[in-house]
C-alpha cells in the first residue's frame, strides 16, 4: 500500500517577490524535490504562495516543517492534506507560475479564482485551491 499524499497549503510573502527571488525559489525547490521524489506546483501571485506537494507522507510531512520556518514567508496555512492514489502532477519536480505576468483576461475560466486577492483566506475551500491547481497545471500541458 502507498503511503502517497497531497498536501496544500497558502501563505503571503514577507515582501514582494521579484523575478530574481521566484526563479531562486523555484530552482532549489527543483533540486530538492528531484531528490526527495516530491512533485508538485506553486502559484504565486501579489505576494501570496499557492502551493501543491505530492510524495511519500513522511518526506511531505518534513519538507511542510522546512517550509513553515522559511523566514521569506509568514501565514503559512495548511489547506489540505490527503492520501491519494496515484501523482497527479507526474514529472513536475516543481511546475510554477507568476499570475502577476499573465493576461487574466485571456483566461476567462479562472475569473471565479482570481477575481478576490490571492491568499490564504480565498482558498479555505481546500477543493477550490485543488482545482485551481489542476486548471493552471493543465493549462500548462
Amino acid at each position: 500500500m502507498s503511503d502517497l499524499n497531497h498536501l496544500i497549503y497558502a501563505s503571503s510573502s514577507t515582501r514582494l517577490m521579484q523575478e530574481q527571488d521566484l526563479v531562486a525559489i523555484l530552482t532549489k525547490s527543483h533540486e530538492n524535490n528531484a531528490r526527495l521524489d516530491v512533485t508538485g506546483m506553486l502559484l504565486y501571485r501579489g505576494g501570496n504562495f499557492l502551493q501543491v506537494l505530492e510524495g511519500q507522507e513522511a518526506v511531505i510531512d518534513d519538507l511542510f516543517k522546512v517550509i513553515m520556518q522559511d523566514p521569506r514567508h509568514h501565514q503559512v496555512t495548511l489547506l489540505l492534506k490527503r492520501a491519494v492514489p496515484s501523482r497527479q502532477f507526474e514529472h513536475w519536480e516543481m511546475g510554477f507560475t507568476n499570475i502577476d505576468t499573465i493576461d487574466t483576461s485571456t483566461l476567462p475560466g479562472y475569473t471565479p479564482y482570481l477575481s478576490e486577492p490571492f491568499n490564504s483566506h480565498r482558498f479555505k475551500d481546500a477543493n477550490f485551491a485543488y482545482t485551481f491547481l489542476n486548471m493552471f497545471k493543465e493549462s500548462m500541458r
